[in-house]
């Protein structure tokens, strides 16, 4: 994770990247990181259900198509009530505890051992940008081994109206009907989505608070009060926002159709991935829904590293690694 101010700091701001050391995490910190994450994703997807539920309804219904967000929701909640945009609120908390955390603790994790396999913070800076994807890439892959079986029984408590009443019904309906297959029949099209959208959240948060700090120079980001801190973390979030949604949109859209049943049921996971790709084309694939998804996302990624960094200064987190590229004095 990126250093923020002196107030939200991961390492001492003024000193140039050689003169950094690699932190040591005991297995204290690594669970603090945990369950800074954990309650970052949480509250955010929490948070983010209703619009969610919208997506997933222009992406998989036929009835939603051609309808932007307000009126796709004022469709729901005329037919369904208000509370059908609560649908899948169980799995979602629930998945994103467990994911969120992972993804956090997983990312400080492997950010900090590629750093000292480049031979220190020093050595890595010009290496950064590969620390960054394989630390994000590596540590998403693990976390949604966790994630899948969760994310199946939300997207299909939200596309298939009647399913269950809820988390504990829809997950046992599922593993009953279906096992393991079901749980993980779209384990391939998550990763496709969920590996870009950590790469894009992690890496091009990191290089927008580096140019962002770069702008102001060493002496000013030293100055930062606790508020304009906080302002850096929301505007390079938003930024990484825009780069995961849309890196993460085609597979999206392709897992919340797996999910519904849509395929050939004898095809493999990665068949009916391409299968449906084909079917769906380029212009589905990349624009339904994709609006509500941008703006979805740049409020999930940015007040996750907020919220990240409050709940690691609560809870005493040591600071995470460094390796930006500061402007030398």
């Amino acid at each position: 994770m990126a250093s923020s101010s002196p107030t939200m700091a991961s390492s001492p701001s003024s000193l140039p990247a050689a003169a950094v050391h690699a932190p040591t995490f005991t297995a204290s910190d690594y669970l603090k990181f945990f369950g800074a994450g954990a309650m970052a994703a949480t509250l955010t997807h929490g948070a983010a259900t209703p619009i969610d539920v919208v997506k997933t309804r222009i992406q998989v219904d036929d009835a939603m198509k051609g309808l932007n967000m307000v009126q796709a929701g004022r469709k729901i909640v005329a037919a369904e009530g208000a509370g059908a945009l609560l649908t899948g609120f169980g799995p979602t908390a629930v998945g994103y505890l467990v994911q969120g955390g992972g993804k956090f603790v997983g990312y400080e994790f492997f950010k900090k051992r590629f750093v000292e396999l480049a031979g220190g913070p020093d050595k890595a800076v010009p290496h950064r940008t590969a620390i960054y994807l394989g630390a994000s890439a590596t540590a998403e892959v693990l976390a949604d081994i966790a994630l899948c079986p969760l994310e199946a029984t939300r997207i299909r408590l939200v596309s298939q109206r009647g399913f269950a009443t809820g988390l504990v019904s829809g997950f046992m309906r599922l593993a009953r009907e279906e096992g393991f297959r079901g749980f993980y029949s779209g384990f391939v099209p998550l990763l496709c989505k969920q590996v870009p959208y950590a790469v894009g959240q992690f890496s091009v948060h990191e290089a927008a608070v580096e140019m962002i700090y770069r702008a102001l120079g060493p002496e000013r980001k030293a100055r930062l009060t606790h508020v304009e801190a906080t302002g850096v973390e929301l505007t390079s979030g938003i930024v990484a926002g825009v780069a995961a949604a849309v890196l993460s949109h085609p597979a999206d859209t392709l897992l919340s159709a797996i999910n519904k049943g849509a395929g050939d049921p004898r095809q493999s996971a990665t068949s009916k991935l391409f299968s449906l790709a084909r079917e769906f084309g380029p212009k589905r694939l990349l624009l339904t829904g994709l609006g509500p998804r941008v703006f979805m996302t740049c409020g999930l990624v940015s007040g996750q590293f907020v919220i990240y960094a409050q709940a690691k200064a609560l809870v005493g987190a040591a600071p995470g690694i460094e390796i930006h590229k500061e402007v030398k004095l």
